[in-house]
């Protein structure tokens, strides 16, 4: 596997790849891998010549009261991953490389950054969106890939590529779960015993709204059924709990669209979000 940490050796070697002819599958990360990135890299693997991963715990997208000197970091380990993965070449700038002057031109996302994790996190969608840019140009890929854990992103980076004619494919990856059905998360590592129990509930309060959704078709009801198993079953408190279509994320919830039932809870030392989407022919 090749390991770069420079901008200028990324690109000789995508143009390398290029040439040869090759597709480049890419998955971006912020490190600290687990089962949900393996399974990002197994379906590049599958569907591209050439596999990169990214490593870059971006400041762009952290808040000022935000964990970004908790977030959880091991090199090493994740070399380790990315090699047994099958990955071809492993980035992982420092910040300085990625961003090494300012010219004050910003990206903003949209009306899809108001709800959700955007509502409580302004400004940490154009973070992300900053340092996609700059990760789409830099590797050229013929597709990416990103998880359904983290939908809310993956929507607007879907409208993103869409709009504004990136030249590459968005490809949506289900969920990694533990066998309970807690969402495998970096930031797992910092629950509680107790609360590690706790946790799974919130996949089984988010199985029970949509039930409760598919059956009565009322999005209020069905949240509130949601909210109280996670309140009756959990010690977090409740960021938010919120049915939306998908991907444009608003409150029409019309027959020939799919749903997102969205969901996050505050631990004591952990944010957890977690998903189920409905699409439109109820699956």
């Amino acid at each position: 596997m090749i390991q770069v940490q420079l901008i200028n050796d990324l690109k000789e070697n995508v143009k390398a790849a290029k040439q040869a002819g090759k597709s480049i599958g890419f998955v971006p990360t912020m490190g600290f891998l687990h089962e949900g990135h393996m399974s990002l890299v197994k379906h590049a693997r599958e569907e591209n010549d050439f596999v990169i991963m990214s490593i870059f715990v971006n400041p762009a997208q952290f808040g000022p009261n935000e964990d970004l000197d908790r977030y959880p970091r091991d090199l090493e380990r994740d070399t380790k991953m990315a090699v047994e993965a099958g990955v071809d070449l492993l980035f992982f700038p420092q910040a300085e490389e990625m961003y090494p002057q300012d010219g004050g031109i910003t990206i903003r996302a949209g009306a899809q950054a108001d709800v959700l994790c955007g509502a409580s996190r302004p400004g940490h969608f154009d973070g992300v969106l900053k340092v996609v840019t700059k990760l789409f140009h830099l590797v050229e890929p013929t597709k990416v890939y990103f998880g359904q854990k983290d939908a809310q992103q993956l929507a607007i980076i879907e409208t993103y590529v869409r709009d504004y004619n990136f030249p590459l494919e968005v490809r949506r990856v289900p969920t990694v779960r533990e066998e309970d059905g807690l969402a495998k998360s970096s930031r797992n590592v910092f629950l509680s015993e107790k609360e590690r129990v706790e946790a799974p509930l919130i996949q089984q309060a988010i199985q029970m709204g949509l039930e409760d959704y598919q059956k009565n078709q009322d999005a209020e009801k069905a949240t509130l059924v949601t909210i109280q198993h996670i309140e009756n079953g959990t010690s977090g408190n409740i960021d938010y709990v919120e049915l939306l279509s998908y991907p444009d994320l608003t409150n029409n919830l019309s027959n020939n669209k799919s749903i997102i039932l969205a969901v996050a809870v505050f631990f004591e030392k952990a944010r957890l979000i977690d998903n189920l989407i409905l699409n439109n022919k109820g699956e």
